[in-house]
């Protein structure tokens, strides 16, 4: 029983916070976790996001919601400008059902 402990705490720490449920966009780049340039098309994409209008329903790493506080964010993008600079770049998709990772 305590070794499935250690394992889910395990893939909990291990988890990568560069995709989160929810998202808060920063005004500087030093204070960001992840640097996100958006492409034009998804074939150029990470990542194809799609932003959920309500919390419970962005669940899995392509589907973020965006807080207008930075306590309730799970992880801090900034924007980019160029891609050599982005951590990932994403692309928005209207679409739930598109929305995935690379």
């Amino acid at each position: 029983m305590k070794a499935l402990v250690v394992i889910a705490a395990l893939v909990v720490l291990l988890a990568p916070p560069a995709l989160a449920d929810s998202v808060f966009v920063v005004k500087y780049a030093s204070r960001a976790d992840k640097k996100v340039y958006v492409v034009a098309y998804a074939s150029g994409a990470d990542c194809v996001i799609w932003r959920s209008p309500n919390a419970s329903r962005a669940r899995g790493p392509a589907r973020w919601f965006f807080v207008d506080y930075v306590s309730r964010a799970d992880v801090k993008i900034f924007y980019v400008k160029y891609a050599s600079r982005a951590d990932i770049r994403v692309f928005f998709t209207p679409y739930a059902s598109r929305a995935n990772c690379k």
